[in-house]
């Protein structure tokens, strides 16, 4: 489940662009009921997805080319969006059986879209309920771990890290680098392979900033693809080192459908007075400024997308 939680309403409001006639339907038993129409009511029938690639073809359309933006046909619908399109070659000769051919394919129409939408609707029903398992299971396990750990990467949640560099700044040390990391293209990899995999990602690059880190380093996830990490008395160029490590092993991780990649910003903390949650702040600014480099190098989309470099 990735850290935006969606509601089951809206679920079934968007979700369903996502879904095509054989998402929806058992193919060879709808292929059998419009073979059973089409012999009633004398016509060819083909139902095409929303694109008008051809789904099921009951008689010869070898040379039809469905164009659904012009011609559409009868529109196969769902919570308001066309999943797909019905059209219908006459072959009766008398004008009454035509035209109850015509509202004989009006009711099949009905029923389509009402057996495409309990589908949809059981589908994407079972999909919510282990959703809310899940989520459930991560708050019984930051209930037994105490509020200290986030559930998704194991790193400190938001408010325990908080405490963390607030009892670093109470001791005045200096120097201290604050750092600022986000995971570029999250959104992209949630679009595209949902939110299992979005999540995956997450664990990926968490994983990654905890192994190029030493002992010292106070890490957190401060929201859903942002981490802050904290370095007391580090080194001249230690935080930047560290986070070109994690930039590098980004990009030779290897996987079908992720492609991990991060932008980091650095401030340095060399006065007492001042406070980590404000330097963090800057640090996310100057992410920003790395994130826009980053996403901009040769061959960074190509990647993300897994194309071939031209």
């Amino acid at each position: 489940m990735a850290y935006g939680f969606t509601s089951l309403e809206k679920r079934l409001k968007e979700n369903v662009r996502n879904y095509h006639i054989k998402n929806l339907f058992q193919m060879n038993e709808l292929q059998e009921y419009l073979k059973c129409i089409a012999t009633t009511a004398g016509v060819n029938l083909l139902l095409t997805d929303r694109h008008g690639e051809k789904a099921v073809a009951i008689g010869d359309f070898a040379d039809f080319h469905p164009d659904v933006v012009t011609e559409p046909g009868r529109k196969l619908r769902i919570e308001d969006r066309t999943v797909g399109h019905l059209y219908s070659v006459n072959r009766n000769e008398r004008p009454d059986r035509k035209e109850n051919a015509e509202e004989l394919l009006d009711e099949v129409l009905i029923e389509l879209a009402a057996h495409a939408r309990t589908s949809y609707e059981l589908i994407e029903t079972s999909i919510y309920a282990d959703e809310l398992e899940e989520k459930l299971e991560k708050e019984l396990y930051q209930a037994k771990h105490g509020v200290k750990t986030d559930a998704l990467t194991g790193m400190m949640n938001k408010a325990y890290f908080t405490g963390r560099i607030q009892v670093i700044d109470r001791a005045e040390v200096i120097p201290v680098a604050a750092v600022c990391i986000n995971i570029n293209d999250w959104k992209y990899a949630n679009n595209h392979y949902g939110d299992d995999e979005s999540d995956r990602l997450i664990q990926i690059v968490a994983d990654l900033c905890v192994k190029e880190s030493k002992p010292d380093y106070v890490i957190g996830r401060v929201d859903g693809d942002v981490f802050h990490i904290v370095i007391p008395m580090a080194e001249e160029e230690e935080a930047k080192s560290y986070c070109n490590q994690i930039q590098k092993r980004c990009s030779q991780y290897v996987d079908n459908r992720l492609a991990p990649s991060i932008a980091y910003g650095i401030v340095m903390k060399s006065n007492v007075e001042q406070t980590l949650t404000e330097l963090l702040s800057e640090a996310e600014y100057e992410m920003f400024q790395n994130k826009f480099e980053v996403k901009n190098a040769p061959g960074y989309r190509e990647r993300l997308e897994k194309k071939e470099s031209k």
